[in-house]
């Protein structure tokens, strides 16, 4: 009999606030029942974490929502917010592929799959009907919302996009408003003309900024953005004409926009040959040297954010005209006192008015226009930052995401007036709300379980937190030493932990206080683990010796008083010297022996009752790291920085197997600690390589890989009943992976990860890649094969193989039914008969079940051979006006793509006319339907006009009417009020 084992499933991720790999978004509460409540709230931040997308309560520190799709395991690298409906965001992810989520409802609207990497940026248009994508596959994809599809990939940069906006043309130019008679086209467009496409601008790492006429698709300006290496942050200011450049050393390159040129270029295609739409300003210098990372500017264009991958945000002021004219009023003063005092005499006013003119016909430097405010020091390295609504006028708020797990949201003063003395301080800031209780800021690296599985110790530099481990929640926060090993002593009401300094920490969770700190070794303390009789435990360090300690109650002495309380102690028993360095410590579970692995590459087993050697463990390359023992005390599994797991017999240390694990070091391994179900003897492993494996001890094979850890797992415990274990990883994130009823089988598991492989590599076989040679195209389809466009392309194939047979089986029996009656239905395939349905309608259904953005890429898949058959369900559909949008949508694109072949074939030139008549026809009638339908509103419409005003008789002016014309002729004031 084939032996089946249950499946472990990922069940929760917590402990996680932002993601060091994507960009945070502050955004204003919409769900609070009345505007004071959400001028007064701080608003939500929607962050990356991991492959989920969270929604926090800044103010409150609560988890709002959490949105996640259930086929994507990639992590999250953008977010952005659409300008024209807040609650539409699009989530650019690891794997190259874009998801829009409707935040009201936490679903998701529409998938995209083009980009071959990660994506690195996201822009929408002002209207939000239009995406733009940059990744690290050097192309830019501009995504049509509404019709769900890619438009066009741009190609032209030679690096990873780092920047990306729409350069909308409809926002007014203050500096024209007085031009309306030579500017009146121009006006048009830029007030409201949305059929234009518009520009777009770009930066990468490869120092340049492009700008891209989406009208003709092509690039019509190029320049060097950054004089000293790539080009890392684009900022474009509010009103778009003028945008900040960021790249190395703390350097900001400042441009102005041409917006009326580019207007002028809307209008006038092939006028503006040679003319050039961005301006260079100058440069600024951020304090930090390193390089910049964001640019943000605040939605008045007033502030500037900038900031590095350093601990502080700098803040930028864009000073107004009048403070500008002052500087250089000031500048003017400063340059005639001076001149009086290097050449007093005659020629002292001449000089002074020469300087006048110099000053006043000179360019005003970017340094007088914009000047830095304040620097905000923050707790963490600043991987984001967006700007909040502030509650008060003379305040703005800005929000900041850290890489150690945190959220911040600081509150600046705004000084209206630019009153500038000696004595002048910065402004003031303060740290408002921060988001910090729900995770660790430095890497888990213990994690222990409490005896009934409901409490898990998480421990980390600085930091222990308890946790439900049903709810998630943190229920505890204590500060610790750089934390190493923990457990939770019998009880479940103290916890240990040992650190780097060589102590151990004792916590009491009830009073959430610091009971003791004995200082055990002069080394690092790896290991500690509890004995299996609950009475004392024993502890490993890296000064080459092991200590046993017993657990004890004393009645100590209250001072000043003759009362005495219980007190907890840890009592040193014996020491175990040993040669090298000791990095994990097991008992076995039966009492009788104690393992300790050296730094030397080799496991030593001790008798616990008299500490003699009993056997050595060799094997090993490399040290290995942690180990464990079964239940029954006769098995003895370890894992090394070698990759490798070996598991022995401890009746004579006999390895009985030994296997390549892990694709890097194995940080933990862990028995099931019990064998209710015959699983004694299976064993867990996690690696540095994000990996969790299962494994079967006896038959030495592997169960099942759990995947899901987007960074190094450092700690690793299963609970005590083995229904769960729980990992922590370097993203900061701790899972819970839950056993299920599912039955899994070896042969199986294997089966699916050949397929997966197989997958894997004939998408990327694919993948159409130019040839190193050749020229690489500027404009290029926007369309990616995945494994679901290659099945949907199948189905659509297997559709017509079926459908074509018995579509010609049906009029042949039509046709004889017309001569004879009587004549018998033909043999039709199961699909048809099970469904009671026709082959057009079959195949229709098939088309419709394929998203929107993935027909493209499906349709690509058909052979030209199985062409003429999907233009003949084609001329059906046409022909009896089924789901037109997506007949004409198929049509022209399978047009566009066998354009050759098609104008060639005689055979196809009748049906191609055929559809044609059908189309205009149907597309005739939807155009009456709709005149009958836009007429018919218009009525109702005026209708509701006329019931909507009321006329009546002002009664003072009638009488006043009445006595001048006199009793024989009355007139009456009639008022309309809508």
């Amino acid at each position: 009999m084939v032996k089946s084992y249950l499946k472990y499933e990922h069940s929760k991720t917590f402990g996680l606030i932002t993601s060091a790999s994507s960009n945070a978004l502050w955004t204003a509460d919409r769900n609070a029942q009345h505007a004071a409540i959400q001028r007064s709230g701080a608003g939500k931040a929607v962050v990356g974490a991991d492959e989920e997308v969270l929604c926090w309560d800044v103010k409150k520190g609560e988890l709002l929502s959490r949105w996640r799709d259930k086929d994507c395991v990639a992590e999250v690298t953008t977010i952005a917010r659409s300008n024209a409906d807040p609650d539409v965001f699009a989530v650019g992810y690891g794997d190259g592929s874009i998801r829009v989520w409707d935040a009201s409802i936490a679903s998701i609207i529409v998938n995209f799959n083009g980009h071959r990497s990660a994506v690195t940026i996201l822009a929408f248009d002002n209207e939000g009907s239009h995406l733009a994508s940059g990744s690290k596959d050097t192309d830019i994809i501009v995504w049509d919302l509404i019709a769900e599809v890619g438009l066009y990939k741009l190609r032209g940069h030679e690096n990873q996009i780092t920047g990306l906006h729409f350069l909308q043309l409809n926002a007014p130019d203050p500096s024209h408003e007085n031009e309306p008679d030579q500017t009146a086209n121009v006006n048009d467009l830029v007030n409201g003309n949305h059929d234009q496409p518009g520009f777009l601008l770009t930066t990468s790492k490869d120092a340049r900024i492009k700008v891209w006429d989406l009208a003709s698709q092509h690039c019509i300006e190029t320049h060097i953005a950054q004089s000293n290496g790539e080009c890392w942050a684009l900022g474009l200011s509010p009103d778009g004409f003028g945008c900040i450049t960021a790249g190395n050393d703390g350097e900001l390159k400042v441009w102005t926009i041409d917006r009326r040129g580019l207007a002028d270029a809307a209008l006038h295609t092939g006028q503006g040959q040679g003319r050039k739409y961005l301006k260079e300003r100058g440069s600024l210098q951020r304090q930090g040297k390193d390089r910049t990372a964001g640019v943000n500017f605040h939605p008045q264009g007033k502030f500037i954010a900038t900031h590095g991958s350093e601990k502080a945000v700098e803040l930028w002021k864009v000073r107004s005209e009048s403070d500008i004219q002052k500087t250089l009023a000031r500048k003017r003063k400063r340059r005639r006192e001076k001149a009086l005092a290097t050449q007093p005499g005659e020629g002292t006013n001449e000089l002074a008015d020469g300087e006048d003119k110099e000053e006043s016909t000179g360019i005003i430097e970017i340094t007088d226009v914009i000047v830095p405010y304040v620097i905000v020091r923050t707790s963490g390295k600043v991987r984001s930052v967006d700007w909040g609504e502030a509650k008060a006028r003379k305040a703005i708020n800005l929000l900041a995401a850290t890489t150690n797990n945190e959220l911040e949201m600081y509150s600046i003063s705004s000084k209206s007036s630019e009153r500038k003395t000696k004595s002048d301080e910065p402004p003031d800031y303060q740290r408002a709300f921060v988001v910090d209780m729900p995770g660790h800021r430095t890497d888990v690296r213990s994690l222990a379980l409490s005896s009934d599985d409901r409490m898990l110790a998480s421990s980390s530099n600085g930091s222990l937190k308890i946790w439900n481990a049903r709810t998630q929640s943190c229920i505890r926060t204590l500060d610790c030493g750089y934390a190493l090993c923990s457990s939770f002593l019998p009880g479940d009401k103290i916890v240990v932990v040992g650190n780097r300094s060589g102590e151990l920490e004792i916590f009491d969770i009830a009073s959430s206080t610091l009971i003791e700190t004995v200082k055990a070794h002069d080394g690092p303390i790896w290991t500690l683990h509890i004995h299996p009789e609950g009475k004392s435990m024993a502890t490993g360090s890296a000064d080459k010796s092991a200590k046993f300690f017993n657990f004890e109650v004393v009645d100590e002495e209250i001072p000043g008083t003759k009362r005495t309380s219980p007190r907890f102690r840890l009592v040193h028993t014996r020491t175990l010297k040993v040669s090298d360095d000791i990095l994990s410590l097991r008992f076995s579970p039966d009492s009788r022996l104690v393992a300790l692995s050296l730094l030397d590459n080799t496991v030593k087993v001790f008798f616990v009752d008299s500490l003699k050697l009993f056997l050595n463990l060799y094997g090993h390359k490399l040290p290995v790291l942690n180990m464990d023992i079964s239940y029954d005390s006769k098995l003895i599994v370890t894992c090394s920085a070698d990759k490798n797991i070996r598991i022995w017999g401890l009746d004579f240390g006999d390895c009985h197997k030994a296997f390549f694990a892990h694709q890097d070091s194995i940080m933990q391994v862990a028995f099931v600690p019990h064998n209710q179900d015959g699983n004694g003897h299976h064993f867990f492993s996690a690696s540095k390589d994000r990996m969790i494996k299962y494994w079967d001890g006896d038959k030495f094979e592997q169960i099942q890989k759990l995947q899901g850890h987007h960074g190094e797992i450092w700690a690793m415990t299963v609970s005590r009943t083995g229904e769960f274990l729980v990992t922590a990883s370097h993203d900061k994130s701790i899972r819970i992976w839950q056993q299920t009823d599912e039955q899994i089988f070896l042969e199986e598991e294997r089966e699916k990860e050949l397929e997966e492989l197989y997958e894997n590599t004939l998408t990327t076989s694919l993948e159409q890649d130019e040839e190193p040679g050749a020229e690489k195209t500027e404009v290029a389809a926007a369309g990616k094969q995945t494994s679901q466009t290659l099945m949907a392309g199948e189905k659509i194939v297997e559709a017509l193989e079926i459908g074509m047979p018995d579509l010609e089986a049906v009029k042949q029996w039509s046709q004889a039914k017309a001569v004879q009656p009587n004549t018998a239905a033909p043999d039709r395939h199961p699909i048809f008969l099970y469904s009671n349905t026709s082959a057009e309608a079959h195949v229709l259904s098939v088309v419709q079940k394929i998203q929107a953005a993935a027909l493209q890429d499906a349709l690509l898949v058909l052979p030209f051979s199985q062409v003429t058959a999907l233009f003949t369900f084609l001329q059906i559909w046409a022909e009896k006006q089924w789901n037109i949008p997506l007949t004409c949508r198929v049509l022209f694109f399978m047009l566009k793509i066998h354009h050759k072949q098609i104008v060639a074939s005689k055979t196809m030139r009748p049906m191609l006319d055929d559809i044609r008549l059908h189309l205009r026809r149907a597309l005739q009638r939807q155009k009456d339907e709709m005149g009958f339908n836009l007429a018919a509103l218009n009525f109702v419409g005026a209708r509701v006009k006329d019931k909507g005003s009321k006329d009546y008789v002002d009664e003072a002016l009638w009488e006043e009417e009445e006595e001048k014309v006199g009793k024989g002729k009355k007139k009456r004031g009639f008022v309309d009020i809508a």
